[in-house]
């Protein structure tokens, strides 16, 4: 193992870090990263590993100073991704069976006749200006209202959503200047104060949404309780969210770049299945996830002792020459295609089904009624490292005859 850091907050790895990558995982499996603090793992095989260690855990440690973070920590104190068996188990077990009353299958048209729509719009506004921004009109607009309707959100409510997400998640990132913490921790009290009314009337009179099956899910005596309840609905929005927002951005920008690849799925709307999971692997939304060590264990061979912490560079895992054929290349076909996005082991994503009905949803919606789509100029990437997606997607429409 060796130091062979890299500056998160540099634009030029910002841009592309998977040169970067490919160069760390020349050099090893696992690294340290000094201004990191914390040594990250590069390769499909280490990564794996790590995400399925049980002695390698999500551990939650208080935002400090506690006091000024009260309602973020609350949030993950409660949350199913910051715990661990057997608590984890127990929520797993009540929250999968709120899901199991048949939510997915339930919004699956709704949100194919959303997407298209919201492509109906996007049409509308590039014929109007002769370009449009593809994140505006579609990819931030549509696991907002899913997640919404999904929650049992009434339609008025639903744009404070977004504002509440993006706010929350920077706190995720490494060197968060002082204000905004505080907006997280703001949109955090508000997200809060909000979900705890809308449960209340659910409570008394529920509905055909998840809030309500949250509310009502029992296994013998046992429920969730209040703070369990917000903590799980806080994270489905921002996983949902953020992570379907940028495969959407990400993705579509891939596609137009590698127009082959874009042309082919016009022709060949059967891929769309295969097309999802290479978007996901091509450009990872979440490029790096946190594990602490709750008993000494070794990744790849690097020793980890309690109380340390590692990542999974999920980035450089979806590059990994040892599993993915020419990892660079886009290949909307590509199978089979064992990428870690959605992450692996008992914290793998409870909300994977929904978000991959809602990425084929706008990729049909888009090949569907905009096959001629092209980039109008440059997009704008938001300058964040962990999690990976785009300020602004422009698009017009080209005929090619």
């Amino acid at each position: 193992m060796s130091d062979l850091p890299f500056d998160p907050s540099d634009p030029g790895f910002i841009a592309d870090p998977y040169p970067v990558f490919a160069a760390l995982r020349e050099r090893g499996e696992v690294h340290r990263h000094p201004g990191l603090g914390l040594a990250v793992a590069v390769s499909h095989a280490a990564c794996s590993e790590l995400l399925r260690a049980r002695p390698l855990g999500r551990i939650w440690v208080d935002k400090e100073p506690a006091g000024r973070f009260a309602a973020f920590n609350l949030l993950h104190r409660n949350s199913l991704l910051e715990s661990e068996p057997p608590r984890h188990t127990r929520l797993r077990r009540l929250i999968s069976a709120a899901f199991a009353r048949g939510h997915t299958v339930r919004l699956r048209p709704w949100v194919g006749d959303l997407a298209g729509r919201m492509v109906d719009g996007l049409a509308a506004a590039i014929a109007a200006d002769g370009a449009a921004d593809l994140l505006e009109h579609l990819a931030a607009p549509l696991p907002i209202e899913v997640i919404g309707e999904l929650l049992g959100v009434p339609e008025a409510d639903r744009p404070r959503l977004q504002p509440w997400s993006n706010a929350i998640v920077k706190m995720y990132e490494y060197g968060l200047p002082a204000r905004r913490a505080g907006a997280a921790e703001r949109a955090a009290v508000e997200f809060v104060a909000y979900l705890r009314e809308l449960a209340g009337k659910r409570a008394v009179e529920p509905g055909d949404d998840l809030i309500s099956d949250l509310v009502a899910v029992r296994d013998g005596g046992d429920r969730l309780t209040d703070d369990e309840l917000v903590g799980t609905a806080v994270l489905l929005l921002m996983a949902g969210h953020e992570a379907t927002v940028n495969v959407i951005g990400n993705g579509v920008l891939a596609l137009l770049r590698h127009r082959d690849q874009w042309d082919r799925l016009v022709a060949t709307p059967d891929l769309a299945p295969l097309a999802v999971e290479e978007l996901i692997r091509f450009d990872a939304p979440l490029q790096l996830f946190e594990r602490t060590a709750t008993a000494e264990t070794s990744i790849a061979g690097h020793v980890v002792r309690p109380g340390e912490k590692i990542a999974a560079l999920l980035g450089a895992a979806a590059r990994d020459p040892a599993v993915f054929a020419d990892p660079d290349r886009l290949d909307v076909g590509r199978t089979p295609n064992p990428h870690l996005g959605f992450g692996a082991g008992i914290h793998y994503c409870v909300g994977a089904p929904l978000a991959r009905v809602e990425i084929a949803a706008a990729l049909d919606a888009l090949l569907t009624r905009l096959p001629d789509l092209r980039l109008a100029e440059e997009p704008q990437r938001r300058p964040e490292f962990v999690i990976r997606g785009l300020r602004t997607l422009p698009v017009t429409v080209t005929p090619t005859s």
